[in-house]
């Protein structure tokens, strides 16, 4: 299957299936082809393409080479090296191909400004195995349902998109009751720890403008914390709701915690949740959000000692 490549300026393209390998594109010596040097990373590789190839035709050809290394979920810029300056440069608008050059393909980084920001707009909350057979086995269980079960009121009212997956349901079971599925966006079964599963990319790729994603469930060292690598890996910036995920372990509960921090996810609270989501206490939905949180959430063992 495809998979998308999102870039600044022209529509998203996908990558089509059976695109020519490198050693077929290598022996199309007709002169209508031009020789092209292709670059990423710390990779090179000669090929051609069509005489007038603009971006498109490029990007794709990055694709078929560099497929395996690139993560299409990310921004790309391609550039040019120009004789002039010695240097590569941006693609100049409206490029072509028209003699033999070398060009590379360079990840975007996301800008800092950006980082843990959270708007309703750009945002999707995951709900990650919260299920019957779990309860007597979760620390603090219980208190993490009531807290899940305020997040997704609040993602009703904000009108956020919510996925939640269920691990292995014929045998551990449906979400547990409490949790008021209303108006999601999917639900799915899953065998795999991860959420990150292609009708869950599907589903991410309907959302425009996504940017974050906010998680909880369980556990958090298993389920959460691949789901989160995951993510982070596709470009987008992870919410991991620490008062709405747990354990068997206490120990791993914490750690698992400590280490997704170390890795730029950003390890938050229900309340600061909901509260960066409208921001203004002149929101129109600022009073409906403020009636969930006038009790303070249970704490669920994390003020107490590992």
């Amino acid at each position: 299957q495809g998979s998308e490549v999102r870039r600044s300026s022209p529509p998203c393209l996908r990558l089509p299936v059976g695109t020519p390998s490198i050693m077929a594109d290598a022996q199309q010596g007709s002169a209508s082809h031009v020789p092209i040097l292709l670059s990423f990373s710390v990779f090179s590789r000669p090929s051609s393409v069509p005489l007038g190839s603009g971006y498109e035709v490029l990007i794709q050809k990055f694709l078929s080479i560099y497929g395996d290394q690139i993560d299409v979920h990310r921004k790309f810029v391609i550039q040019l090296f120009s004789d002039e300056w010695g240097q590569y440069i941006d693609l100049p608008k409206g490029f072509v191909i028209a003699d033999k050059c070398k060009l590379r393909l360079v990840p975007l980084q996301m800008e800092i400004t950006s980082l843990g920001n959270l708007t309703p707009a750009s945002t999707v909350f995951f709900c990650c195995d919260m299920q019957e057979r779990f309860r007597p086995a979760i620390k603090y269980f219980g208190d993490i349902i009531s807290v899940g079960q305020r997040l997704l009121q609040g993602a009703r009212i904000l009108g956020i998109p919510v996925i939640v997956s269920e691990q292995y349901p014929k045998g551990l079971g449906s979400t547990v009751p409490e949790m008021d599925l209303t108006g999601v966006k999917l639900v799915f079964p899953k065998t795999k720890f991860s959420m990150v599963l292609p009708e869950v990319e599907a589903a991410l790729a309907e959302i425009p403008g996504l940017r974050s994603v906010v998680l909880f469930g369980v556990e958090t060292h298993v389920c959460i914390q691949q789901t989160a690598l995951d993510l982070i890996g596709r470009g987008l910036e992870v919410h991991i709701v620490a008062d709405s995920t747990s354990s068997r372990s206490m120990m791993d509960r914490m750690f698992a915690l400590e280490r997704l921090s170390r890795t730029g996810i950003i390890v938050t609270t229900s309340e600061s949740v909901l509260l960066q989501l409208v921001s203004d206490k002149d929101h129109p939905k600022f009073k409906e959000i403020q009636n969930i949180i006038k009790a303070s959430a249970p704490e669920s063992g994390l003020l107490s000692k590992v």
